[in-house]
């Protein structure tokens, strides 16, 4: 394991993405390839499980076949095979698996497990390569909203966590409302850029004073509730305002606990991850939370917020080095906890 270069093929089918990727030591993205499924999945308003898995299998054997051209290596030169195995849905976990294990028999390589949500914390070693734990990171994505200390690689202490909701599923269902369609999340990002902030008030879900815990349901009715009720008082609703109202809410919360946890933990580092961390609003008002308590910002630029498969090959690297491989047994796991990875 003394071999200074490591070269990790990677695989990514957890949602609605097919991803492969080449990462050379964790940190050097040799190739990055994705075949996203949002134009196929938009008509339905979300991601279809069936039909995802469906385009998996057709896309998969192209986006490896892509991914090892463009790093321009050979079968050789790569060292392992690693794969998200878990959360996510069963189904596309499972066309990714196989196929990673295909790979794996065939060319005689070590095969890697990888945690979807470690894979998400992990994008900020690429994008950042002086970044080294301990620090605290929010995951904030369609499917999870956690708050991580990264004790050090492959050692986390969830600190909270969403008790409904996830952040962006919430997004998700205020643009469904809104007519807004799908994804959520950018949708309501542009539009909230135009409307008024402070036009409605909706509330933030604190829990109780010590827990680091995030609820989005109460604020998810809220806002249906106040679409609904000035709708039928047929007054006007101004999507924007609702919009950035919404938001506004979110971030507040979020941002709040995150600093609580990392000062909790004594930590001057803090890092973004998931899909939602492309969000420009919280990254402006974090920016400038972070700045005014003396903390440092790491975020992955938004091609690798969203599920891409550098972030399992970096994540896997670590595993690697300290000879975490995987058996041929290895099965999707769609309720993967990051604790139990």
């Amino acid at each position: 394991m003394d071999k200074k270069t490591i070269n990790i093929l990677a695989i990514e089918s957890s949602c609605d993405e097919t991803a492969a990727s080449v990462v050379r030591n964790g940190r050097e993205i040799l190739s990055n390839i994705i075949s996203s499924q949002i134009e196929i999945h938009k008509k339905y308003g979300g991601v279809v499980p069936e039909v995802a898995s469906r385009k998996h299998i057709e896309n998969i054997s192209g986006v490896v076949k892509e991914a090892l051209e463009e790093s321009k290596l050979g079968i050789d030169d790569i060292d392992a095979i690693a794969v998200t195995y878990g959360p996510g849905l069963v189904g596309a976990l499972l066309i990714g698996i196989n196929y990673a294990k295909s790979l794996a028999y065939a060319w005689d390589k070590p095969l890697i497990g990888v945690n979807h949500i470690e894979g998400h914390i992990s994008a900020n070693y690429i994008e950042d390569k002086s970044l080294e734990p301990p620090f605290m990171c929010l995951v904030v994505s369609g499917g999870h909203t956690h708050l991580v200390y990264v004790e050090d690689y492959g050692k986390y202490e969830v600190m909270g966590r969403t008790r409904d909701d996830a952040a962006g599923e919430a997004y998700d269902k205020i643009s469904r409302a809104l007519n807004l369609g799908y994804p959520g999340g950018p949708k309501i990002d542009k539009l909230a850029k135009s409307g008024n902030k402070e036009a409605i008030y909706f509330p933030r879900a604190k829990l109780n004073e010590e827990s680091l815990d995030f609820s989005f349901s109460g604020l998810k009715s809220a806002v249906l509730n106040y679409i609904n009720q000035t709708t039928q008082k047929g007054g006007k609703i101004i999507e924007a305002d609702v919009a950035a109202s919404f938001q506004e809410s979110v971030i507040d919360v979020l941002i709040e606990k995150l600093i609580k946890a990392a000062k909790l933990k004594g930590c001057d580092k803090i890092a973004l991850a998931g899909g939602v961390a492309s969000n420009s609003k919280l990254r402006e008002v974090l920016e400038m939370k972070c700045e005014n308590n003396k903390l440092l910002l790491y975020r992955p630029s938004p091609i690798l917020c969203t599920d891409n498969a550098a972030m399992i090959a970096s994540c896997a690297y670590y595993k690697y080095k300290n000879k975490e491989f995987a058996d041929f047994s290895l099965n999707a796991s769609p309720n993967l906890e990051i604790a139990k990875s």
